[in-house]
């Protein structure tokens, strides 16, 4: 089982920025990403990057806002989010895929889950 440690989330207002930190338990995994889910919608995608770091991949709604990256000596990944909007209010979580199954974009890619992290923005 592994596990993945969210921190960085917070209230903050709008145009500001935050960092979030997602440290997991395992270094052999494929890639990780960011999820996000606002009260009352779907859990949707946010960014992805592979364990190499090469190619992240954004949801149009946060690309040239967020930034994804990652220190795989410390099997870390961060989302830099930057050019905040009240609608990017919502628990963020992070994902872990241990092989390739399917696109980054897709929950079902992923094997584990963090245990989300608020993010509220106000206007």
């Amino acid at each position: 089982q592994v596990q993945l440690v969210e921190s960085g989330g917070g209230l903050v207002q709008a145009g500001g920025s935050l960092r979030l930190s997602c440290a997991a338990s395992e270094r052999t995994f494929y890639a990780m990403g960011w999820f996000r889910q606002a009260p009352g919608k779907e859990r949707e995608f946010v960014a992805a990057i592979r364990r190499t770091g090469i190619t992240p991949y954004y949801s149009d709604s946060v690309k040239g806002r967020f930034t994804i990256s990652i220190d795989s000596a410390k099997n870390t990944v961060y989302l830099q989010m930057s050019s905040l909007k009240p609608e990017d209010t919502a628990v963020y979580y992070c994902a872990f895929a241990a092989g390739v199954r399917g696109l980054a974009s897709n929950r079902s890619a992923y094997d584990y889950w963090g245990q989300g992290t608020q993010v509220t923005v106000s206007s």
